[in-house]
């Protein structure tokens, strides 16, 4: 039975009366946060399940990410890079710790049911039965530890007809009908340029494992969450899969345009396109007075949103005609004076630059351990008044924290260590 200890640098570590002394190397500290205090175990891969623990380490959990001896998770490998550091893996892992250990050994999952037992959530997203084969099976951890959170993650659920398929986002994105209302109405069906699948069930992972806490600080029980990707991506259709439940007609495409509301969309300008979306009547008021076409508002074709759906192409036939004679920016600022939502369709590094994104910091500038200084994307979520300003810790080098927490948390001394990693069970 290992000693369970929390240590702080440059600690005594106590073992069976032996003292070690631990002269850590400076680690960037991560942020503190509302989940501060809560341990959150990863043994999720790629995408959907770092993406779900990232929010949770933004939020301040503690998040210790298990990888597999080797190259780990397979994000590492994926370019570019920055002195070897995968942009992939840095852009979706920050603020985390970096283990290595291998679960198919019977050292290594006594070492991960160790981990287990000293944490409050479990993330994962193995196919379903491969939990059961590595010998950690949930009832085997409810069991022996009823508290505990876990969520798994995968692309069927642990139950159904394709329960244990192949999935990735791109098959999800087909399956969930989200492709056939993607591109333009008369070219094919395309994907979104984000992967909403996986991102999306990384967002309703954290949304549950949330649910979750507050359900165990209300009964003193855990919850096993079982995540459909299927289902998340499914679930964000919205009013779109309310049109065929009312209907029995399935929502086709219509490019950058709205299936409901007209002027809605991107529309050439003298030099380029912009966005207008008119969603509800006071601003097409707004767009007819901009434009100076009074007369659009009492032509019975267009007085209703109704109206205007059903006439749509003779009202974006007169609409294309009236942009056509300005630029962007002079388009971009008549709407905008006029309080009409609006844009320039800008590309990744514009959008990045622009100054609602820099006034608000949400680009910041980490160090990581290999890779230098770089800048990454990070959390929407803003707290006025509280935990702002909290520094972020980069993505981990792989196996980085192995030993720190293994010796700190569940007490194993340096001859210990040197053993396990010579026998290849941790790296």
């Amino acid at each position: 039975m290992k000693v369970c200890l929390v240590l702080q640098h440059n600690s005594l570590l106590v073992i069976h009366g032996i003292i070690f002394y631990i002269d850590h190397m400076a680690e960037q500290p991560f942020p503190k946060g509302p989940l501060s205090g809560l341990r959150v175990l990863d043994l999720s891969r790629v995408l959907t399940g770092p993406f779900c623990t990232m929010v949770l380490a933004d939020l301040g959990a503690e998040v210790i990410k298990l990888e597999e001896p080797g190259s780990g998770d397979q994000t590492r490998t994926v370019p570019p890079f920055v002195n070897g550091e995968s942009h992939y893996f840095m852009a979706i892992n920050r603020n985390k710790k970096s283990i290595v250990v291998d679960l198919k050994s019977d050292e290594g999952r006594e070492i991960a049911l160790s981990l287990i037992g000293a944490s409050d959530i479990l993330i994962e997203n193995f196919r379903p039965g491969v939990m059961d084969r590595l010998g950690l099976s949930y009832e085997k951890i409810q069991t022996e530890k009823p508290e505990l959170i876990i969520c798994s993650i995968t692309g069927f659920g642990q139950e159904g007809p394709m329960a244990h398929a192949p999935s990735f986002d791109l098959v999800t994105q087909a399956l969930s009908g989200i492709m056939s209302i993607n591109g333009e109405k008369d070219g094919p069906p395309t994907k979104m340029g984000i992967p909403m699948g996986d991102v999306g069930g990384g967002l309703w992972a954290a949304i549950a494992v949330l649910a979750a806490l507050q359900h165990r600080n209300a009964t003193g029980k855990g919850l096993h969450v079982d995540l459909s990707l299927l289902d998340g991506l499914v679930a964000l259709l919205g009013y779109l899969a309310e049109i065929f439940l009312v209907t029995g007609k399935s929502p086709g495409r219509v490019g950058s345009g709205h299936h409901s509301i007209v002027p809605y969309g991107r529309y050439p300008v003298k030099d380029g396109h912009i966005v207008l979306a008119l969603h509800v009547g006071p601003f097409w008021r707004k767009f007819c007075n901009a434009v100076e076409r009074l007369d659009l508002l009492n032509d019975p074709r267009f007085k209703t949103t109704a109206n205007r759906q059903k006439n749509r192409v003779a009202l974006e036939s007169i609409v294309l005609e009236i942009l056509s004679k300005k630029t962007s920016d002079e388009w971009c600022d008549l709407f905008s004076a006029a309080d009409i939502p609006s844009g320039p369709v800008l590309d990744i590094g514009e959008a990045l630059s622009q100054a609602s994104i820099t006034h608000r910091g949400l680009v910041k500038a980490i160090n990581n351990p290999k890779a230098g200084s770089i800048d990454v994307v990070g959390s929407p979520i803003q707290f006025k008044g509280a935990f702002e300003d909290e520094p972020y810790a980069s993505s981990a080098t792989l196996g980085q924290h192995t030993n720190t927490v293994l010796s700190e948390l569940l007490g194993y001394d340096e001859e210990e260590l040197a053993r396990l990693k010579n026998d290849g069970i941790i790296q």
